[in-house]
């Protein structure tokens, strides 16, 4: 089941504070934490070293040699596992990326070398002044450089091989390495237990009250327990449950010390109806979150954009998405529905940042996908709202043909409302004006022609927001479909 946390500086009551300005509880923290960090050092070796690790025969061993009972040694092996655990992972996912970028790169050359090589055979022919076709890459020269753009083509080339020799020798080196944990200081990690009393039985907590039970090896110093006033976590919809298991997380962060707990949330009533009595489609772009409300029939009855500014500081990014997020949750409540969203991943766009323009990789670095629907989707389920995702396949050319002119709505507005009738499962048939210039086969899925669109207007030099001022998109795909047979009778 999924889990929250919940976290909150840790109090200092002026009447606990000694003459340092530290709380007992706090020297005590200091003092088991350094316990915590050699145990769990030692236990992330040992997970690194070994192949089959036994759980209950480390747990005894770490009892015996650091002082500490069960319980601890069972948060400090849970907390080992976990960080040799996220290692393993971020080594696959940086070999991953590294593939991505290398495959890019070669992908990139492969198609700079073809396009000076017909180059150079274009201007081999005799009578190449007379081609009817022209030069994919006409030579030309700067008088300001003294160079001409097939030197420079000819230059990145080089530069580009380079770098994929050295992706391809980190490749190699990655897979061989061994996996290095980092186990940061300051850290006590408790795991809890749905049987124990107030769920966990080293740290107790009663809502108010918190009491830690010390391991032996600091008894005679802190004696039996440690016992401080927590207080609540305040939240506007707290889900934390009475009963059921917490796990505690003490970390000190900016010189002060921090209590998290991790819980399974308490069930909230849920608001949003099912799906087919309507839904809220969002499209998210970087300036700007549009969205459109359909009813049981896939109708639009209501759209709108929500501005986003971008450039912002992190914490003001933060303020912002979760600003746009409460909107649609306001949104989804009015109206009883849920929320969908495209289900997109971007890991494949930014490993071929180095071969887009400069522009492109700042606009798509600055974009904060991940982190708006990680905000959406916690808000949405405190408030009983259900968030959806669906492919995203050619949802804004849907809009654009469709219903960006019949409803007289922007662009993310109309993608906005192919994503919420996707959501509702209805089928977006394409014009039968349009279907009758494309290639019809019996048996293919709608998809496939509009995969046929989206080729001929990506093969046109109209710009794609250029299409809002077409009043007819049966002369322009005639137009197009003419264009591109012509030009493969050519070949």
């Amino acid at each position: 089941m999924p889990t929250l946390t919940y976290v909150k500086g840790l109090p200092t009551p002026r009447e606990e504070l000694n003459s340092l300005g530290l709380t007992e509880f706090e020297m005590f923290l200091a003092a088991y934490s350094s316990v915590f960090h050699k145990a769990a050092c030692e236990t992330a070796n040992r997970l690194l070293a070994v192949n089959s690790f036994h759980d209950s025969s480390w747990n005894t061993h770490l009892q015996k040699t650091y002082g500490i009972s069960r319980r601890h040694a069972s948060g400090v092996i849970s907390f080992a596992q976990g960080a040799v655990n996220a290692s393993k992972e971020h080594r696959k996912l940086h070999i991953k990326t590294l593939e991505g970028k290398l495959k890019s790169l070669n992908s990139w050359v492969i198609k700079s070398e073809k396009k000076l090589s017909n180059s150079a055979s274009f201007y081999a022919k005799k009578n190449w002044h007379n081609s009817k076709t022209g030069c994919r890459f006409p030579l030309s020269c700067s008088l300001k450089f003294r160079n001409t753009n097939w030197n420079k083509l000819r230059f990145q080339i080089h530069n580009k091989k380079r770098w994929a020799y050295k992706l391809s020798q980190q490749i190699e080196h990655l897979k061989t390495a061994p996996i290095q944990t980092v186990i940061p200081r300051n850290q006590i990690f408790i795991v809890g237990s749905k049987d124990e009393k107030f769920g966990n039985q080293v740290c107790q907590w009663d809502g108010d009250i918190i009491k830690f039970r010390v391991p032996a090896c600091l008894e005679s110093k802190f004696g039996k327990q440690v016992i401080t006033s927590l207080g609540n976590f305040d939240r506007n919809i707290s889900r934390l449950p009475k009963d059921g298991a917490k796990t505690w997380h003490f970390f000190r962060k900016h010189n002060k010390w921090d209590a998290a707990v991790k819980f399974t949330p308490v069930p909230v009533n849920r608001v949003s109806r099912h799906s087919a009595y309507g839904c809220i489609g969002i499209d998210m772009n970087p300036g700007s979150i549009g969205w459109a409300y359909i009813d049981k029939d896939g109708n639009l009855k209501s759209h709108g954009q929500i501005p986003l500014q971008m450039g912002l500081p992190s914490g003001k990014q933060d303020a912002q998405i979760v600003h746009a997020c409460l909107q649609l949750a306001r949104l989804a409540h009015t109206f009883c529905c849920p929320i969908v969203c495209e289900k997109l991943d971007f890991s494949t766009k930014k490993e071929q940042l180095g071969e887009r323009g400069r522009k492109y990789a700042r606009m798509l670095s600055s974009w904060a996908y991940s982190r708006f629907y990680k905000l959406l989707d916690s808000i949405l389920s405190n408030r009983g709202i259900y968030l959806m995702k669906v492919n995203p396949a050619y949802t804004s050319l849907i809009g654009l043909v469709k219903y960006a002119r019949q409803y007289g709505l922007a662009s993310d507005e109309a993608a906005a409302l192919a994503i919420a009738r996707r959501g509702m499962r209805l089928t977006e048939n394409i014009p039968g004006s349009i279907t009758a210039y494309l290639s019809v086969k019996d048996g293919k899925h709608v998809w496939s022609l509009w995969n046929q669109l989206n080729k001929l207007i990506k093969k046109s030099s109209i710009e794609r927001h250029n299409f809002y001022a077409i009043s007819n998109w049966e002369s322009l795909v005639k137009q197009l479909s003419e264009e591109s047979d012509k030009s493969k009778l050519r070949r």
